[in-house]
């Protein structure tokens, strides 16, 4: 169960922190991790030297380097945050897991089952802090609704919907066309698992956290080739946009959670229903991370939805630098990511 800290623990010891992976969620792991006490950026890397360089640049000039062998070689640290396309974790993980560093981990944790099982077990054995920036765990609101489903405030859950919607594939502005940082996530040669890797990692783990394990899965993908086209250069523009997939719960609820990038009107936008015997939950990113709505009762009068106010939760860069400095793992931990990486 995520900790609520209030305050942090008396350590003299600054945690020294690398980033491997100097694009957009690069620059935005390091402005997180500046705010930190006890935690100081000491280098940046990137096959792409001159991104490393920028974002030193920007972020307090800590040291850069063209990989992840060469920072861990040259450089005092004693955790790194892994912020490359989905191929690349695994390999950049072991490497600092095997030198007994720390690891922070953007999602998908791995691109199949068996890598994802095998960087679990890895840090384990190495007994070195592990999590996986599963983002959405952030938010007040998911934390309060798996409260009150777990103290039973809507009876039995019995049927959850779940959706995660991007809509920058029907654009007017064809910029995705021109944006590697887009055209990957397109392409299975460059790495992607398409819109589940992407995004749909995220509201699987939204939708389960709250409800239970997901014990059983079938699902329906699409690649809308007709509309984007096949190919861009050098992507081929092969995975799948849009995902519909229906899951059973582990206390025999069901569940339908979908994800698409073609959902007009719909720039980033994160959504969970769970309906129980004694009520029901809203939350809905796009309003608010701060309240869900619940319903109490098993009539349909609209006057009974109440909005609860949700308490301000730690992120999760903050529970990574609070894990190694009390050595207790906070969730969401590798072994989390390889469940998730199971239903991909």
């Amino acid at each position: 169960m995520l900790k609520f800290f209030h305050r942090r623990p008396n350590s003299s010891s600054v945690i020294k922190l690398g980033i491997v992976g100097c694009g957009v969620m690069g620059w935005r792991h390091a402005r997180m991790f500046r705010k930190i006490a006890g935690c100081t950026l000491v280098a940046v890397a990137d096959v792409e030297i001159k991104k490393a360089t920028s974002l030193s640049e920007r972020s307090g000039n800590p040291k850069t380097f063209s990989s992840v062998e060469e920072m861990l070689d040259s450089c005092d640290i004693d955790a790194i945050s892994v912020v490359t396309p989905d191929a690349t974790h695994v390999p950049i993980a072991l490497e600092a897991i095997a030198r007994g560093k720390h690891v922070l981990c953007e999602k998908p944790l791995a691109v199949n089952r068996d890598d994802a099982y095998k960087l679990s077990k890895a840090a384990a054995a190495a007994g070195v802090v592990n999590m996986v920036n599963f983002t959405y765990r952030s938010a007040p609101a998911l934390q309060r609704a798996q409260a009150l489903i777990r103290d039973g405030e809507i009876g039995r859950v019995v049927h959850v919907e779940a959706s995660y919607l991007q809509s920058w594939l029907s654009d007017e502005e064809p910029g995705w066309r021109t944006d590697w940082t887009k055209l990957w996530r397109l392409s299975s040669r460059h790495g992607s698992n398409g819109v589940l890797g992407d995004i749909g990692v995220h509201v699987l783990d939204f939708a389960s956290y709250p409800v239970g394990d997901i014990t059983a899965v079938s699902c329906r993908l699409h690649s809308f080739d007709e509309l984007k086209g096949v190919a861009i250069g050098e992507y081929i523009l092969d995975a799948h946009d849009s995902a519909v997939i229906n899951v059973e719960f582990s206390n025999g609820a069901l569940g339908v959670i979908h994800s698409t990038r073609w959902a007009s009107g719909h720039s980033n936008s994160l959504r969970l229903r769970v309906f129980g015997t004694l009520g029901s939950i809203l939350i809905d990113l796009d309003t608010s991370s701060r309240y869900l709505l619940q319903f109490r009762g098993r009539d349909s009068n609209a006057n009974r939805w109440k909005k609860v106010a949700c308490p301000v939760t730690p992120n999760n860069f903050d529970r990574f630098i609070w894990s190694i400095q009390t050595g207790v793992n906070d969730q969401p931990d590798f072994a989390r990511g390889a469940a998730i990486q199971d239903i991909l």
